[in-house]
């Protein structure tokens, strides 16, 4: 009896809380398909001329069939949302022509922007991201979110859609990477791995706050670095070293590294100091 009652708690649980919302698998497919579409070079073929069009409009429809289940939740039209979203797209394709074009100068290991394309992790996470950050400034749920989680599983980078990141990203080696809902990041930025730009607490009465921090331009993060906090403010052109911990502002131009002791001891004579990594 009592595996009775629970087998029907969870199928009016499962009953309730289900709004047939889109899948995984489609909103994955309509990403690559319109990473595909952006750059050709993801799937080695030429774009024939004669079938763009058709192309740009069969891209439209699958957009519209990912929103219809939102359809309750929608403050505009499902068309007119389809219609600005894709009207938005030349101005995130130059701003992904940026982003690679940053990547390239910027890394020494990079030999041309179709291996960025192909190839960067930290590109295919900005792709997602400014693709999936105007569903999110329409008010749209989940979707963007699954947009960005497929970019995470795939990368290792946690960009939330709500980020306010502005041109010419650069994302190197990128695993690891937290960037928080009420980001806001500059032109020019620079950030490695492992950085996380997240908020001092997680109470969810201050969701609609302003919780993580601003970069402005021209900065540069290196790895292991936690920047926490709505008011905390890199000024542009600053430089924050590996492995450092800030919850307060810095002036434009500022210099932040650790300090750290390495101490050798060379010879066949074991020393007695016990020796404690942290992981």
């Amino acid at each position: 009896m009592a595996m009775k009652e629970f087998l029907k708690r969870l199928y009016d649980n499962n009953t309730q809380m289900s709004r047939n919302y889109p899948t995984k698998i489609m909103t994955q497919d309509f990403l690559k398909q319109l990473s595909n579409f952006l750059f050709p070079v993801r799937k080695e073929v030429t774009i024939n001329p004669g079938k763009i069009d058709v192309e740009w409009e069969h891209l439209k429809l699958q957009l519209i069939e990912l929103l219809m289940p939102l359809k309750p939740f929608l403050k505009q039209d499902e068309d007119e949302i389809v219609n600005d979203y894709f009207n938005l797209i030349p101005d995130i394709y130059d701003q992904l022509l940026l982003d690679a074009k940053a990547i390239y100068e910027f890394d020494p290991a990079a030999h041309s922007i179709e291996e960025i394309v192909l190839a960067y992790p930290g590109f295919q996470a900005i792709m997602i991201y400014r693709l999936a950050h105007p569903l999110y400034n329409f008010g749209i749920p989940i979707l963007p979110r699954l947009f960005t989680e497929y970019a995470h599983t795939n990368t290792g980078i946690d960009i939330n859609p709500g980020a306010q990141i502005g041109k010419s990203f650069f994302i190197d080696h990128g695993t690891g990477i937290v960037i928080g809902e009420t980001t806001i990041i500059g032109d020019h930025v620079k950030i490695y791995q492992g950085v996380t730009l997240g908020a001092l607490n997680v109470r969810k009465e201050e969701a609609k706050t302003k919780r993580h921090p601003t970069i402005e331009d021209h900065v540069i993060i290196y790895s292991g670095t936690t920047i926490l906090g709505g008011n905390t403010t890199i000024g542009h052109d600053s430089v924050v070293g590996g492995n450092v911990w800030l919850t307060q502002s810095l002036e434009p131009y500022s210099t932040v590294y650790n300090k750290s002791e390495i101490r050798v001891k060379n010879g066949i004579e074991r020393s007695s100091e016990p020796i404690n990594f942290t992981i």
